[in-house]
């Protein structure tokens, strides 16, 4: 991560040499000087084991077909077949899975998204028939340990489950000698998403985190603010329009319907504690229980902290502290504050510190989500614009930058600024696609950019931050450490009892 510091003295022209010598490595030394069997050379194929297919990981097994240096070799999801997904739109997910495989009748009478390891397993085959390709020998799994038992050819897993499964399946896979790329996030638990890290740094595999890491608007911001742009930033502020799923449940769903045909309940839990089945825990809607989720700071909080980490060289914060909203009933004509030990709230406001770092000042870092915004800037009102319904805005002492949620579009406010503002020349690396960079890293080069060690930070920061929204005070962190110096009821929180078999 530290290519974008505006200080570095790591230069343009010393980081593309070094990348130019690594791709020249790559192409001409062979595979087992290059780190052994793990590292596949630019002759094969990377046969990866695709995990999880739901909405989102169809979405992304098609985006990963398109490219040609991959072959899915397995799929695996507890589910096996259901019509029961909800989508971004009506049919927006079959739509994109009818012109990938070419048949204008997939799907047709679906209630929602099709989903399920049955669909991941027809679209792999179908289209490595379209394309007249001999990787057509796709296998279907419902639990992920039999994939790795039984792949031996596999060079990677990819990680598009329930966030709940991520971090023991990161770290069975690389212990097994797998390349691992993961969906955000890292793990739900905290303690996890350090094991990760630690597994990654002692297995030697290529690893990366989906966030967002392949977005050119973040040189582009670090060099504007390199040159003095707005002074030395001292606040950010990111807010976000999310959830759209149920958040604030005050307890579990009390009624047990039977668990769907072709769902592995058991398998689904993973290494969360063992309950009834309920439609109200699976499939998107997972995301805002304790358990399966992290809420929406998880669900979109790593695509813009990412940025946000990138640019201002943060490291882990010294404190966190949060606030979110309440729920009352009314119990024999009184009124009962509910309390909330389940799920993620509606809404929340979350406040990290981070300290001085390298000759820049101390920054503190704000989050909003559940329709939640800062105040809408006096420059904005100058010039007559509403605020975005989601945003990032970075406060200096000689300006504001306002920019889309992840960083996109940045300009200076009020227009007046922009309009005299004189960009400095670009210095900075532009990222490559987000799989391109795992597909390089697994070929022995350049690590990812948001490799599970560059990705720590603010994968650990944004766990902070889930944990504050369930304990009222101001929690102090150590990170070296590894503790909050200040309430036992917070470090309780950073483990989860994995249940027996799903242990890491």
């Amino acid at each position: 991560m530290s290519e974008n510091n505006p200080a570095n003295p790591l230069s343009r022209r010393r980081f593309l040499a070094g990348a130019g010598a690594a791709a020249a490595a790559v192409a001409l030394v062979p595979r087992e000087v290059l780190g052994g069997p793990r590292y596949v050379a630019p002759s094969e194929r990377i046969n990866i084991g695709y995990v999880g297919c739901g909405t989102q990981g169809l979405r992304q097994l098609m985006q990963a077909l398109e490219k040609p240096e991959i072959r899915i070799a397995a799929v695996c999801d507890p589910n096996r077949r259901s019509d029961d997904y909800p989508e971004w739109g009506r049919n927006e997910l079959n739509d994109k899975i009818r012109k990938f495989v070419g048949d204008p009748n997939w799907a047709q009478g679906a209630r929602g998204g099709l989903c399920g390891r049955e669909v991941g397993f027809e679209v792999v085959n179908r289209h490595y028939a379209k394309q007249k390709s001999a990787a057509t020998a796709c296998r279907a799994y419902s639990d992920f340990r039999e994939l790795l038992e039984n792949e031996k050819d596999l060079d990677a897993v990819y990680i598009m489950t329930p966030e709940h499964l991520h971090g023991v399946i990161a770290v069975r896979a690389m212990r097994a000698g797998k390349h691992v790329i993961t969906h955000k996030p890292v793990s739900n638990v905290l303690n996890e998403v350090r094991q990760v890290r630690d597994t990654a740094r002692q297995t030697g595999v290529a690893n990366q985190l989906f966030c967002s890491a392949g977005m050119g608007s973040t040189p582009t911001i670090a060099e504007w603010l390199g040159a003095g742009a707005i002074g030395p930033v001292r606040e950010v502020h990111n807010w976000s329009s999310r959830p759209f799923w149920p958040q604030g449940m005050i307890e579990p769903p009390k009624d047990t319907p039977p668990v769907p045909e072709g769902l592995d309940w058991n398998l689904w839990l993973g290494p969360a504690s063992e309950r009834p089945y309920n439609p109200a825990y699976a499939n998107v809607v997972f995301r805002g229980w304790y358990d399966f989720g992290t809420g929406a700071l998880g669900d979109m909080g790593h695509y813009s902290f990412h940025q946000i980490f990138a640019i201002l060289k943060l490291g882990s914060p010294i404190s966190v502290e949060s606030t979110r909203s309440q729920f009352w009933k009314i119990k024999d004509y009184t009124w009962h504050k509910e309390v909330n030990r389940v799920s993620y709230p509606e809404a929340s406001l979350i406040h990290w510190q981070f300290p001085a770092r390298g000759g820049l000042p101390p920054v503190t870092l704000h989050w909003y989500d559940g329709g939640l915004r800062p105040p809408i800037p006096s420059e904005l009102e100058r010039d007559g614009e509403a605020m975005p319904e989601e945003g990032l805005l970075f406060v200096g002492d000689n300006g504001k930058l306002l920019a889309g949620f992840m960083g996109e579009n940045p300009r200076l406010i009020p227009q007046a600024r922009m309009r005299d503002f004189k960009p400095p020349p670009q210095t900075l690396p532009r990222p490559i696609d987000e799989l391109d960079q795992f597909i390089r890293a697994c070929r022995g080069g350049q690590p990812s950019d948001a490799s599970f060690e560059a990705a720590y930070p603010f994968a650990e920061t944004i766990l902070l931050g889930t944990i504050a929204q369930r304990v009222n005070q101001k929690l102090q962190w150590d990170t070296a450490k590894f503790e909050f110096s200040n309430s036992p009821e917070a470090n309780e929180l950073k483990f989860r009892k994995n249940r027996a078999g799903w242990e890491i």
